[in-house]
């Protein structure tokens, strides 16, 4: 056993001691590791808040019948856009038509009522100027009854008058121009006045847009809003807004701001905003924009300034506190502390302090680089990132 045991520690050791040491890294070659570099870019940018906003059209109405009978006629089709005074239902007019006809005998009948009224009274008056030929009462009576039957006949011409728009009243028109929802009521069926919807129909051209803002967003853009006042007159001031919808990407569309409500919901916190803004028409009849549909909402709340601004991936973080790499002199890296703005479309993100205009930073690497290290620069753009490969959906706010 002995033996065994000492020829296994024999060949151990013949191992061990044939193999070289293992080789150290050198040094030298991570000293100058080369590190993709930029330089700051400064631009003017305008500070803004993102919010989810809904639309909504400026007339919604909805359709219900202003007499009462059974649908005879239903000549729209469902979902298309009509205009103002385009016939929708038509009732049943003959129930509406007898009456108005029976209206108008009994102006006819109150006409010839006041005509003999009339002529009775001016007989009267004649005899009445021979002294003792008739009673002072009886030319009261008779002008009594000349103004009774004129009063009889300014009823019935009244009571004509309601037959005619009841009469009317069967033929449910748009009251606006817009797009129509499908029948709620089919041919058929008995209406009742004032009460049966009938369809709904919205205007699309221009759209509301409404969203909530925030109390210490609307108080710095009511400040902003004040120190514009002093350069401006007040009733030439507008505030605009950027809009977005699902299949877009940053915000193409621009609204002007054109109510704000009148208190804050005590329990969000928020307050109620509203832009309108016009509803692009692609083939001359498909809106763009719809009743109800969702949308991204970017309001400015500050003026324009410079700015300096770096790529995103070249801000690390350190326990919560944000930070770059800085090449100073000799090539050497300096750990920055920098205060952060807002993110820009392009993936830009703006430095509020921190960095100054002409200084280069880390963009590539921050991991394998460490303050006081010395760098070989490799110099390229800044990277940005571009949202959309539409040029129509930059966000282009306007620099008063």
């Amino acid at each position: 056993m002995f033996r065994y045991f000492s020829a296994a520690l024999f060949i151990l050791l013949s191992i061990l001691l044939g193999c070289s040491p293992p080789k150290l890294p050198d040094p030298d070659g991570e000293k100058n590791p080369t590190v993709q570099v930029s330089s700051v870019v400064e631009r003017s940018v305008v500070n803004s808040v993102r919010f989810t906003g809904r639309l909504q059209s400026i007339n919604y109405v909805e359709i219900k019948p202003r007499a009462t009978g059974y649908i005879v006629a239903t000549p729209f089709k469902e979902g298309a856009y009509v205009q103002k005074g385009d016939l929708l239902f038509a009732i049943d007019p003959r129930p509406y038509q007898a009456k108005l006809d029976d209206a108008k005998a009994q102006t006819q009948l109150f006409e010839a009522k006041l005509k003999l009224a009339k002529a009775d009274n001016l007989r009267a008056k004649d005899v009445g100027k021979t002294p003792g030929a008739i009673s002072k009462q009886e030319l009261d009576k008779y002008a009594a009854a000349e103004d009774e039957a004129y009063a009889a006949l300014e009823a019935s011409k009244a009571s004509m008058e309601v037959h005619k728009l009841d009469l009317e009243f069967c033929s449910v028109v748009s009251p606006i121009s817009g797009r129509i929802s499908k029948y709620y009521v089919t041919l058929g069926n008995l209406v009742n006045q004032d009460s049966t919807l009938l369809t709904t129909i919205v205007s699309e051209d221009p759209i509301y847009c409404y969203f909530d803002v925030d109390e210490r967003t609307l108080i710095n853009v009511t400040r902003n809003l004040q120190k514009k006042a002093l350069m401006e007159n007040v009733a030439d001031m507008k505030h605009h807004i950027y809009l977005g919808i699902a299949d877009e990407k940053g915000f193409p569309h621009k609204a002007e701001l054109n109510f704000t409500n009148n208190q804050i919901d005590s329990q969000t916190g928020t307050m109620t905003l509203r832009a309108v803004f016009p509803n692009q028409f692609k083939n001359g009849k498909n809106p763009l924009f719809v009743q109800g549909m969702f949308c991204r909402v970017l309001l400015p709340i500050s003026q324009p300034k410079n700015c300096v601004m770096v790529a995103e991936k070249a801000v690390g973080s350190d326990q919560g506190l944000k930070f770059v790499y800085v090449v100073g002199p000799g090539n050497k890296l300096e750990y920055r502390r920098v205060t952060l703005g807002e993110l820009q479309p392009d993936n830009l993100r703006a430095i509020e302090s921190g960095l100054k205009p002409d200084e280069k930073i880390v963009v590539s690497g921050l991991h394998i680089v460490r303050p006081g290290m010395t760098i070989t620069p490799d110099l390229i753009a800044m990277p940005v990132f571009s949202e959309t490969n539409d040029s129509n959906a930059e966000i282009k706010i306007e620099q008063k």
